[in-house]
């Protein structure tokens, strides 16, 4: 009986070692590691990729046979995903080793530029996709595409709409500033025939016209009284010419007081005028009630807050 090494250089011994190397079976010495990160060897990492491509390669051919069962159709695509998983595995491996990226996360497309479903996660391969079960999952995927579309392609017609959809141009032409003044002029007239009623005054009086209001142009001075910052690169100006400045402002300041006076006073006259005209159709008002309430300025609130904060002390203290 030969030893082993003469076996090991026969003819047949060899020939054997070379298919099983192609089938990507290897000897038990030259066996593809179980933990991807376990290798450190860059061209191992590459090599055992290559050959897990192979197998991959091989068996999606063998997945289209048709004289196979389903049985073994669902095998083999178990196969060919835990094959996949793995290739991944050592994918990550080879970049962590400073290798190539070969993980590309494209999307499969159909003829129609859509993605294909089961492209995510677990794959189907050739017949595996007419399985019974798998085809109606794909059918029932591709239900939901399209339906999703229906609902896109509905209200894809309500966007990008100019600002004539949202009514925006109405009032370009006027003819609905002058509907809606004709509509408040009814409204004015059978809102007064129903006071009118209410009140049981005559009837036979004219109507008076619809009080619009006035557009009237107020101007507000906004003065500041801190001063603002020196620009950089301008020279600090003279005590001097700041009193002056000072002074400049103090009399503007006055003279826009006074002017806003005046137009509050005006507004005052105007509106006391209109209350009047109201009254003199309902007697049973005085002016005081359709005048706008009197707001209390800045000095009148100071006092009437620290009326109440010497109270709250006075309480505090004192009972």
């Amino acid at each position: 009986m030969a030893r082993n090494e003469e076996k090991a250089q026969s003819m047949l011994y060899r020939f054997r070692e070379a298919q099983a190397a192609e089938l990507g079976l290897g000897t038990r010495a030259d066996r593809r590691p179980r933990m991807a990160s376990s290798c450190k060897s860059l061209r191992e990492c590459e090599r055992w990729r290559g050959e897990i491509l192979r197998e991959i390669s091989r068996k999606v051919s063998k997945i289209q046979d048709s004289g196979l069962t389903d049985y073994e159709v669902r095998d083999l695509n178990d196969e060919i995903n835990k094959l996949m998983r793995e290739k991944r595995h050592w994918e990550n491996q080879i970049v962590a080793l400073g290798g190539a990226n070969y993980r590309r996360n494209v999307p499969m497309m159909d003829e129609d530029g859509k993605e294909v479903p089961g492209t995510k996660g677990y794959k189907y391969f050739g017949r595996a996709k007419d399985l019974p079960g798998v085809r109606e999952l794909f059918q029932s995927k591709k239900t939901e595409e399209d339906e999703e579309n229906q609902v896109q392609s509905f209200y894809k017609r309500f966007t990008n709409q100019g600002p004539a959809y949202y009514g925006d141009l109405d009032e370009v032409d006027g003819t609905l500033l002058k509907e809606e003044q004709q509509r408040e002029q009814e409204e004015w007239e059978e809102a007064y025939l129903n006071l009118r009623g209410t009140l049981g005054l005559p009837t036979d009086d004219p109507i008076p016209p619809l009080p619009l209001p006035n557009p009237k142009t107020a101007s507000i001075n906004i003065t500041d009284s801190d001063e603002s910052p020196p620009a950089s690169g301008t020279k600090r100006k003279e005590p001097e010419a700041r009193e002056d400045i000072e002074m400049a402002d103090g009399k503007r300041s006055k003279t826009d007081g006074a002017t806003a006076e005046k137009s509050d006073s005006d507004d005052r006259t105007q509106l006391e005028t209109m209350a009047k005209a109201a009254v003199s159709y309902i007697p049973f008002l005085s002016p005081e009630h359709l005048l706008p309430p009197k707001i209390p300025g800045r000095e009148e609130m100071e006092k009437i807050l620290l009326d109440v904060r010497k109270r709250a002390v006075m309480e505090e203290y004192f009972g």
